[in-house]
């Protein structure tokens, strides 16, 4: 597994704030956003896309990000 180092701007330390406010690590509450930032670009995709969303690969990919993360 790899370390990610970033500079958030003042609204991703914001965001940063609200999701550790909820009671999650640093680590939990970035995880949290990535997997459901991801889930939400499929989602988006697959709206944009009707190809996609019959795509039994895609939708096998969705329902995998659907379930990556439940923090």
């Amino acid at each position: 597994m790899g370390r990610l180092k970033v500079r958030l701007d003042a609204g991703s330390e914001r965001a940063l704030n609200w999701l550790m406010a909820e009671g999650r690590t640093k680590t939990e509450a970035v995880r949290y956003a990535v997997c459901y930032g991801y889930r939400d670009l499929l989602i988006e995709r697959a709206k944009a896309d009707p190809k996609l969303a019959d795509d039994p690969s895609y939708r096998a990919e969705l329902a995998r990000a659907e379930r990556s993360e439940r923090l």
